[in-house]
């Protein structure tokens, strides 16, 4: 299918609600089936992915990215934050994820998603944020490494690489995770607030 034409104005981000799980999971189904970017075999249910929606929204952000089509709204990418580790000491550090609609990737929407982002989790005194991201020795039709390009110019780095530790379609892949830092370390580090709901 052609890429979507879409300029970065159309886009409108906000928090997800669970009532978007439906369409949410339609654009990460596409990348479970047919992709390795995602290491789960099988797509989540509605249910299963709902909870997941509903728990991140607990502590951390769930925003979406929806565009105005034939005046319908749609939901074109999200992007989130989970816990990177669960012992206090790592309170201040966050793995993100982010996905955008296949059929709108390289317009942008993914630099709006990850900047909201961001700027949100420094509200809550988040200090590291790591990116968990699967990697090719040699791209292929399961995966390029799109993603670890995206990251860089994001300013992300990389820090790690866990070799041929995911196996997806007969294939072992490689996980990589870059970080950056979005705040400044100090003693008295002031402690992390849970996620207000708002941008």
């Amino acid at each position: 299918m052609q890429k979507q034409k879409i300029e970065t104005n159309e886009i409108t981000l906000r928090i997800a609600k669970i009532e978007d799980a439906d369409e949410i999971l339609k654009i990460y189904s596409y990348y479970v089936k047919n992709t390795a970017i995602s290491f789960e075999w099988d797509v989540p249910s509605l249910q299963d992915f709902s909870e997941r929606i509903e728990n991140t929204l607990k502590k951390y952000p769930y925003i979406v990215a929806e565009i105005n089509q034939n005046n319908q709204k749609k939901i074109i990418g999200y992007a989130y934050a989970g816990a990177f580790k669960t012992r206090a000491a790592y309170d201040w550090s966050v793995e993100t994820s982010i996905y955008v609609d296949k059929d709108f990737r390289h317009c942008g929407v993914g630099k709006l998603l990850l900047k909201k982002l961001e700027q949100l989790l420094q509200k809550q005194n988040i200090l590291n944020v790591n990116a968990c991201i699967a990697f090719a020795e040699e791209e292929n039709e399961y995966l390029t490494n799109d993603s670890y390009r995206f990251h860089q110019k994001m300013g992300y780095k990389l820090v790690g690489t866990f070799h041929k530790c995911g196996y997806k379609f007969d294939k072992w892949f490689d996980m990589i995770w870059m970080e950056k830092i979005i705040g400044k370390h100090i003693k008295n580090q002031p402690k992390v607030l849970d996620f207000n709901c708002g941008l």
